[in-house]
C-alpha cells in the first residue's frame, strides 16, 4: 500500500517501473534492488568486446643481448645479418691537406718612381693585365729640373776645360808652358767629363731622356704580368722610393700553394718531392706541384707546419683560392678493402663488427682510408681475409633497440 502511494505522488522514471514492477514480481523492493544491480553487472561484463593487438600477429623481432663487453653483443638470430670477406688493396699512402692558392713573392716585382712630384696621369689600374715597357702613369717633378740644370752645366764645364787643354797643349809644344800645368789642365778636362757622365745618369735614373727637357717623368712596367697591388690615385703626389710603390706587378705564370700539415704527417712531406693539386673550383682539374719549402716552426695552437709548393700557373688559378694537395708515400702498403656500408662511423671514429662466435659480434675500432666505388679502404684495425659486418648501421641500430 505505501508503495501504490509513492507511485501516485511522483511518477517514476522508465527504468524505476521496470524495477518496481520486477520488485511487484519477485518480493521486497530491497531484494528487487540487490537483484537488479547483479543484472546490471552481469549484462555490462558481457557487452565488452576484446579488441585485437596487430604487433601480436607480427613476427618476432630479433633480440640483441648486449654482454658483459661492450664491445661484444648476442643476437638470437645471427643468420639476418650478413657477414663479408675483407679484400685486398695494394697501393702507396696518401696524405690528403688543404692550403691557399698564395703569389711567389720572388715574382712580385714593386713599379717605382725615383722623382718625386704629383701623379698627372694614371694609364693602369690594378687588376690589369700589362706588358714590360707599357706606360703606367706620368710624374711632374721639380727634381727632374734641377737635374737638367746640373747637366747643362757640366756639358758647358767640359766644353770650357777642352778648349782649355787644347791651349795648354798648344802653349807646351812653343815652350810657353810649364808641364805641371798642362797636367793641371788635363786634369780638369777629366774631372769635367766625369761630371758630365754622372748628370747623364741622374737623369736615367730619374727616368728622363737628356736629349728631351721635360719636367715630366714617364713610368714604365718593368715586367709582364697582372697589377697585384695599387696606391696613386690621379693628382696625388709621390715621393720617391720614401712613399708605398705605386703598383705592383705579380707575374703569375708560377705560383705558391701554401698548406697546413700537422705533425704527426710531416714524415710525409719531403723537400723535391711533387703533390697532386685540385682546386675546389675545378674539382676535375689536376696540377702537379713540387715541394718547395717546409716551415721549420710549428703553429703553437694547432700543431702545424707551413708547406710550401711550386706549382705552374696555366691560368685557372688566383690568389686565395682553396686548394687540395695530396701526397704519395713512395712505398706501396697492402691493406684491407671492404664495402662502405660495413664501416660505421660513431663517436668521431670508425668501427667494424667482427663474427664472435655463436651468437654473439664484436665491434672493433679501424682506420678508415679512401673511398672508392662501393668499397672503402681500411688502413689499420683488420688485415685481408677478416671477416665484417656487411651492413653495421644494421647491426647497431638493432643494439640500440
Amino acid at each position: 500500500m505505501n508503495c501504490k502511494r509513492d507511485r501516485q505522488a511522483k511518477p517514476p522514471a522508465p527504468q524505476r517501473r521496470k524495477r518496481y514492477s520486477f520488485c511487484d514480481a519477485g518480493g521486497s523492493a530491497c531484494d528487487s534492488a540487490i537483484i537488479c544491480l547483479c543484472l546490471s553487472l552481469v549484462l555490462a561484463g558481457c557487452g565488452v568486446q576484446a579488441k585485437s593487438n596487430p604487433q601480436d600477429e607480427a613476427p618476432p623481432a630479433a633480440e640483441v643481448v648486449p654482454a658483459g663487453n661492450s664491445s661484444v653483443v648476442t643476437v638470437d638470430h645471427p643468420e639476418q645479418f650478413a657477414v663479408v670477406t675483407a679484400g685486398k688493396y695494394d697501393a702507396a699512402p696518401e696524405l690528403n691537406v688543404t692550403g691557399t692558392v698564395t703569389p711567389d713573392v720572388s715574382r712580385n716585382i714593386p713599379v717605382i718612381s725615383i722623382a718625386t712630384g704629383r701623379v698627372l696621369e694614371i694609364d693602369a689600374r690594378l687588376g690589369d693585365t700589362v706588358t714590360k715597357g707599357q706606360l703606367l702613369l706620368k710624374v711632374q717633378s721639380a727634381d727632374i729640373s734641377g737635374a737638367f740644370s746640373d747637366y747643362r752645366q757640366a756639358v758647358a764645364d767640359e766644353v770650357l776645360a777642352r778648349a782649355q787643354l787644347a791651349r795648354a797643349k798648344t802653349l807646351l809644344d812653343a815652350g810657353a808652358m810649364a808641364q805641371k800645368d798642362y797636367e793641371v789642365a788635363v786634369d780638369t778636362e777629366d774631372k769635367a767629363k766625369v761630371t758630365v757622365e754622372t748628370a747623364e745618369d741622374h737623369l736615367r735614373v730619374l727616368g728622363a731622356d737628356k736629349d728631351h727637357f721635360t719636367a715630366i717623368v714617364d713610368v714604365f712596367a718593368p715586367v709582364s704580368g697582372v697589377i697585384t697591388d695599387q696606391q696613386v690615385t690621379l693628382a696625388a703626389g709621390t715621393q720617391g722610393l720614401a712613399s708605398p710603390n705605386p703598383f705592383t706587378i705579380s707575374d703569375m705564370s708560377h705560383v705558391w700553394i701554401v698548406c697546413d700539415v700537422f705533425e704527426n704527417d710531416l714524415k710525409s712531406v719531403k723537400l723535391g718531392e711533387f703533390a697532386d693539386v685540385r682546386l675546389n673550383a675545378y674539382p676535375d682539374r689536376t696540377f702537379r706541384a713540387r715541394v718547395d719549402n717546409i716551415g721549420p716552426i710549428l703553429d703553437p695552437n694547432i700543431r702545424t707546419a707551413k708547406v710550401r709548393l711550386e706549382v705552374e700557373n696555366s691560368g685557372l688559378m688566383r690568389f686565395g683560392m682553396f686548394a687540395t694537395a695530396t701526397f704519395h708515400g713512395m712505398e706501396k702498403q697492402i691493406s684491407a678493402i671492404v664495402p662502405s656500408t660495413a664501416i660505421l662511423h660513431l663517436h668521431d671514429r670508425d668501427w667494424v663488427y667482427l663474427p664472435g662466435g655463436g651468437k654473439s659480434f664484436r665491434r672493433a675500432e679501424v682506420l678508415g682510408g679512401i673511398t672508392l666505388p662501393d668499397n672503402t679502404q681500411v688502413v689499420s684495425g683488420i688485415k685481408p681475409g677478416d671477416q665484417v659486418v656487411r651492413d653495421a648501421l644494421v647491426l647497431e641500430n638493432s643494439v640500440e633497440q
